[in-house]
């Protein structure tokens, strides 16, 4: 990790902060255009707000430093390549809960050196709360002005109930048919993929099962916030994650796991991702 990544920490969370407030203000306006991707995610117009607040604030901040969004046109593999850092960022993580109005979405930002997440920053507008880390340097929460360390749920041994973060909307069985039958599942009802991973770093949730097409903006920042967490963040036969090494930008089934206590080889069953993710 760079020396000076600590300098941008808070001149980030300014930037995300001014992205999800402008989200925000669409948000409560209740006026916005919503569009369908090619792959029939929804994009709207709060998206593209966000996006354009994000681009323009760290490109002031660092000009040399590159910038991959869900929003904006991607960069070959080839040019990507020459990259030892760049911005990887989300405007908005959980549209689809922006449009079903449950507030559950979030701005995310990471910073990527040599394919690692070493700082990821998330704002979550309708709390104004802040998740935040950086690479050997623990995670955070602020709130209210206030900033908290925290850390994955304390379990010295196995727990007889596992607190699983699902969205609000997805069948359970999507996620409940890979795991073992051998523990108790409290659910833990919540949007964005993003959110879920933070109650996991905050020791609100357990596991977060996702199943389905994400990509790497997906997970970059809430990467290094659960990782600085005492959490894991893996796909979902086990394997790491990893960045800007593929032609797309596509993530297969990953999992998002609290604390390391637990054996997570005896609650969830391993699978291949089966299908052709596009993003």
């Amino acid at each position: 990790m760079q020396p000076e990544v600590k300098s941008l920490l808070e001149p980030v969370k300014a930037i995300a902060q001014k992205a999800g407030l402008a989200i925000l203000d669409i948000y409560n306006s209740g006026e916005f255009e919503l569009e369908q991707k090619d792959d029939d995610s929804p994009v709207t117009s709060a998206d593209y707000a966000a996006n354009d607040i994000l681009v323009a604030g760290l490109k002031a901040l660092n000009p040399h430093i590159p910038i991959i969004s869900e929003e904006t046109t991607a960069v070959t593999l080839q040019l990507r390549k020459q990259w030892n850092r760049y911005w990887l960022l989300d405007p908005m993580d959980g549209t689809q809960e922006f449009v079903s109005r449950s507030g559950d979405f979030a701005v995310n930002v990471a910073l990527v050196e040599n394919g690692w997440p070493v700082m990821g920053v998330i704002y979550w507008p309708t709390k104004d709360i802040f998740y935040y880390a950086i690479e050997g340097q623990g995670a955070f929460k602020q709130a209210k002005g206030k900033i908290k360390a925290i850390s994955v749920r304390d379990v010295s041994n196995e727990p007889e109930s596992i607190k699983l973060a699902v969205s609000r909307v997805q069948k359970k069985d999507t996620v409940t048919r890979y795991l073992f039958d051998n523990h108790h599942y409290e659910m833990v009802p919540l949007g964005s993929a993003s959110l879920k991973s933070c109650y996991i770093a905050e020791g609100k949730a357990d596991c977060y099962l996702r199943v389905g097409p994400t990509g790497e903006w997906d997970t970059g920042a809430s990467h290094c916030i659960i990782e600085e967490a005492g959490g894991r963040i893996l796909d979902s036969e086990f394997n790491g994650l990893s960045y800007n090494k593929r032609n797309t930008f596509s993530n297969p089934d990953f999992m998002v796991l609290g604390n390391q206590n637990i054996d997570w080889h005896q609650v969830i069953k391993p699978h291949k991702t089966k299908r052709t993710l596009k993003d």
